[in-house]
């Protein structure tokens, strides 16, 4: 006998609606799969692209995901997010708190470059799309990212890596491959390239580095993932160099560690002193 739910019961269940997972006592399935059909057969990668795409990649499709995923896992405690997993970890709490601060830190000028450099990517596609030429959907699509956010463009240039970040190289590479075997289009490839290339004449010929959040943008964007999840798979991505460093810090001790050694003091600007 099916029983009929009350109008308040109704209410209850629907509070919060999602088809990502159906839970019930002695059952558990995500997006229509049970979680047991899934356990040992698909990859940490596969099960991210189902979560939140709601299907299951391809092979091709899953292996240039996790190249991108792993990319971008750690950059060192010069990285702010990193130097402030390792400060907290100093600081007596746990690794879930640890690994919270530097999430928390991972906003639009640390961590956001790679959804701002889809946006851009896909700025220029509608633009090729409406009968622009690749080239001139590019000097468009940057006039106005410059007009709206400044010189600075998202997963250009870095403070480090010059002319070259050892990651894009490798990770355009990969694009091109799955493309030409099919498993990707190639015209984020196209469209990132250009818009390195452009970059470089702008600036009298000097060339300019495609950072890791130029090249991960790219593959997010031959995969059909939307801007706003570059962020958010970035922050999956680095989530394991946050734990990898604060885990490692706990180990090696010390009692709140500053941003630099504590014989080092921070510059005092006197505002009075007219010297």
């Amino acid at each position: 006998m099916t029983l009929q739910m009350t109008s308040d019961e109704r209410a209850v269940r629907q509070w919060w609606r999602t088809s990502i997972i159906d839970m019930k006592p002695g059952q558990i399935a995500f997006r229509g799969n049970a979680i047991e059909d899934l356990i040992g057969n698909v990859s940490f990668p596969q099960m991210i692209w189902l979560m939140v795409r709601g299907d299951l990649p391809s092979d091709a499709q899953a292996r240039l995901f996790e190249a991108a995923l792993v990319a971008g896992v750690d950059h060192g405690p010069q990285a702010p997010s990193i130097a402030a997993a390792r400060m907290a970890a100093t600081c007596g709490v746990d690794l879930n708190n640890a690994m919270a601060t530097a999430v928390n830190m991972l906003g639009d000028v640390h961590g956001g470059a790679g959804e701002q450099c889809a946006e851009l990517y896909y700025d220029i596609a509608v633009r090729m799309d409406a009968g622009a030429s690749l080239n001139d959907a590019v000097r468009d699509g940057l006039d106005s990212w410059c007009e709206t956010y400044g010189k600075i463009v998202s997963g250009f240039g870095h403070r480090f890596h010059k002319p070259v970040d050892p990651r894009a190289p490798r990770l355009m590479q990969l694009v091109r491959d799955a493309a030409a075997e099919g498993t990707v289009s190639g015209r984020f490839a196209d469209i990132g390239e250009e818009v390195q290339a452009e970059l470089g004449r702008q600036r009298g010929g000097r060339p300019i580095a495609m950072n890791i959040d130029g090249a991960t943008a790219v593959i997010f964007c031959e995969l059909g993932f939307p801007a706003p999840l570059s962020r958010g798979l970035f922050c999956l991505s680095r989530s394991v160099g946050i734990l990898a460093h604060a885990w490692e810090q706990m180990g090696q001790g010390g009692r709140n560690k500053g941003p630099m050694p504590p014989n080092y003091l921070p510059f005092y600007e006197d505002r009075n002193d007219d010297t």
